[in-house]
């Protein structure tokens, strides 16, 4: 089974042109098969201990502890009881959005000190800062928490054609073979992927699969999503936040 190894030059603050190219931006490299990991819980507002407020308001400050707590009063608020029929979870996914996107956009050089970094959602919400790719995993957490089945969310890396370079947003399906709704930092409003012609998709993912994008056709499988080391990496992260 390969690994996947995925840099984003993120889109947020408008950049002239990508770092990579795309070729680059897709390396396997032949590695151990690694067994599927259970992400039950993992990366809900729920599942933060108390030490990992503390920590993380030692390492972010004291505001930290105000802005888990509001994350956690909205994922409360907005939970539906009881849950939505399925394909009716417009209203859902357009608070879900917003609420993130209100998050401060900063690239991982300037936030992490480093090139690429996938943050929890804790991790994005206590730091007040992230960029594509944290807003998306973390809106995907949090749609798992309200009830949302995994098979309608997949985060997808793409193309973003209007600012050559590459992204992350969060696709929401319907049904399998419906037009996606994307979930994306720099729209709060929610659009049909054929209204957001201006990304092409390259590869989407969640905890059960890996896809990687096919013009005019449904993806072809490419095996789990812990072939991303960056996602392996991420619920490392998460498991050490169940810590007391």
């Amino acid at each position: 089974m390969s690994a996947l190894n995925a840099n984003l030059d993120c889109a947020g603050a408008p950049r002239r042109h990508a770092r990579r190219g795309l070729a680059q931006l897709l390396l396997f490299a032949i590695g151990a098969s690694v067994a599927f990991a259970a992400t039950q819980g993992l990366g809900f507002s729920r599942s933060v201990t108390q030490g990992t407020v503390e920590r993380y308001a030692a390492r972010f400050g004291p505001d930290t502890r105000t802005r888990i707590v509001g994350w956690q009063d909205f994922v409360r608020s907005v939970a539906p009881v009881p849950r939505a029929p399925a394909g009716d979870d417009a209203k859902l996914l357009a608070a879900v959005n917003v609420f993130f996107n209100h998050v401060p956009f900063v690239s991982d050089l300037a936030h992490w000190g480093v090139e690429d970094y996938w943050a929890t959602p804790a991790e994005m919400v206590a730091s007040d800062g992230g960029d594509c790719e944290d807003f998306s995993i973390a809106k995907y957490f949090a749609l798992k928490e309200l009830g949302v089945p995994i098979a309608r969310l997949r985060i997808t890396y793409v193309k973003a054609m209007r600012l050559n370079q590459a992204h992350m947003v969060l696709a929401y399906y319907a049904e399998p073979n419906a037009v996606p709704l994307i979930l994306d930092n720099l729209e709060d409003r929610v659009q049909p992927a054929s209204e957001r012609t201006d990304l092409i998709p390259v590869y989407s993912f969640n905890d059960e699969d890996l896809l990687l994008a096919r013009e005019g056709q449904s993806g072809a499988k490419a095996g789990s999503s812990l072939q991303i080391r960056l996602w392996r990496g991420l619920l490392d992260k998460l498991r050490q936040e169940l810590r007391p």
